[in-house]
């Protein structure tokens, strides 16, 4: 398991424990990304492959799938109540870790992320296969607490502007300058106005990572935070363009930090940017 000094170390395995664990009934691993190529491509041997566009999201809307379709896309994926999912994805693990926070706002609790994801996993050479792997269904259901505090919401949001509340903007600084909206990406994510919500600090998401793919150490993970005037003391809301960065952001401040109160605003700067009347600032 990896460690570094980390509030909650079991939200991690490492590449050497995870070689160690690949037959074991008990874990599943499952590899998330918004387009499966990578997958297609070579994926850790037994893993599932999950598109975070068409899996995770309802059917009709802009949200994610409830706790029935959630147990029902576990279930397919052969979970059972004493299974161990173990997710990883390219990107520093960014689509993992919005994947891991899905499942535990809807209270799927037995996740934990594969640090360093598949750029780590590739670096030393382990082994890939195309093979897609068939797992019996099951007849799991999600029973955990669903955990709201872990989402903001954008009345929230607005609310939360000038009011003492750390807004994280994990964009390139770029992005949070509003020089340009976002890199390329699908068109149909574009906010309509560039910029940042007022008085955000921006801290961009991959200088949490290390250059393996792996989270930095707690201690080069507060100097970060702190250097930035984040504080574990106030609420935190971390936020990007759609939400797979501030997911990522979520995790090093709620999971490995042990910041109390954080937030993902997964409507991000697609929704806050396309709002009428907003505040926004520039520069």
């Amino acid at each position: 398991m990896s460690g570094d000094g980390y509030a909650h170390p079991e939200t991690l395995v490492d590449t050497e424990w995870l070689a160690a664990h690949l037959n074991d009934g008990t874990v599943r691993v499952i590899d998330v990304d918004e387009d499966t190529t990578a997958y297609e491509q070579g994926h850790i041997p037994g893993a599932v492959g999950w598109n975070w566009t068409t899996d995770l999201h309802a059917p009709v809307g802009r949200d994610y799938l409830d706790r029935e379709a959630l147990g029902r896309l576990l279930a397919e994926a052969g979970v059972g109540y004493d299974t161990t999912v173990i997710l990883y994805g390219g990107n520093n693990n960014w689509f993992a870790a919005y994947a891991y926070w899905i499942l535990r706002l809807r209270g799927f609790n037995r996740v934990k992320l594969l640090d360093g994801g598949r750029k780590k996993w590739e670096l030393e050479s382990r082994d890939t296969t195309r093979d897609v792997r068939r797992y019996e269904r099951t007849d799991f259901t999600v029973t955990g607490q669903e955990n709201p505090q872990f989402r903001a919401l954008r009345t929230e949001v607005l609310e939360s502007v000038g009011h003492g509340v750390h807004m994280v903007d994990v964009r390139s600084p770029e992005e949070y300058r509003g020089e340009k909206l976002a890199p390329p990406h699908l068109p149909q994510e574009q906010a309509q106005v560039p910029g940042h919500i007022p008085g955000a600090a921006n801290v961009p998401w991959a200088q949490a990572a290390n250059d393996d793919g792996t989270f930095k150490s707690a201690d080069e993970l507060r100097m970060l935070y702190l250097g930035r005037g984040i504080t574990p003391d106030r609420e935190v809301i971390a936020y990007c363009r759609i939400g797979e960065r501030s997911s990522h952001t979520w995790f090093a401040l709620h999971e490995l930090l042990g910041y109390s109160d954080v937030k993902n605003y997964d409507g991000s700067w697609t929704e806050y940017g396309s709002l009428v009347g907003a505040p926004v600032a520039l520069g």
